[in-house]
């Protein structure tokens, strides 16, 4: 699972998650760059702890399917906190962190959550800008993933998300 370090590039614009939250401006959040203290746990890293065993092993399941298929590398994430940094930021320094995509490619996907905060992100590599662009992405927050996240289906939202990106790169 592990790949080479490569630079991703934020495409897709944080969401409201739930009614009643707050945008959360690059002001608001810590100076770049994060050092997020999140450690890889596999395709899916429920730090949060949102998901059940089996949804962990569903949505990994379709992510390694996703890879053997087209070799892009995507990842879902949760965390508890993002302790006062920038979503974006956050985001970015994780998918790097991690080495998330093959090096030279540039073509990994990172899905973040961040219940707490009520935040949800989607940072695509360079590779990847054209077919996952910031328009669709955002599209598929706004329209697959919140819908679910309004209802308490955390879950849900995060699977709806998942199938469609992994529609668009199939």
């Amino acid at each position: 699972m592990r790949a080479m370090p490569v630079r991703l590039l934020l495409l897709c614009a944080a969401a409201l998650a739930i009614p009643g939250l707050k945008a959360q401006t690059a002001s608001q959040g810590t100076a770049w760059p994060v050092k997020p203290a999140v450690a890889l746990a596999g395709r899916v890293t429920d730090a949060a702890g949102i998901f059940s065993d089996g949804q962990e092993e569903a949505l990994s399941r379709k992510l390694e399917k996703l890879e053997r298929s087209t070799r892009h590398q995507m990842v879902v994430a949760t965390v508890a906190s993002l302790d006062g940094a920038e979503i974006g930021s956050f985001t970015t320094d994780l998918a790097n962190q991690w080495g998330i995509g093959r090096k030279g490619h540039d073509d990994g996907v990172v899905l973040l959550v961040a219940p707490n905060e009520q935040l949800v992100r989607i940072a695509v590599g360079f590779g990847l800008e054209s077919v996952l662009t910031d328009a669709y992405c955002q599209g598929v927050i706004d329209k697959k993933m919140i819908p679910h996240f309004r209802k308490g289906d955390l879950y849900g939202g995060v699977n709806a998300g998942v199938d469609a990106l992994i529609e668009r790169l199939d």
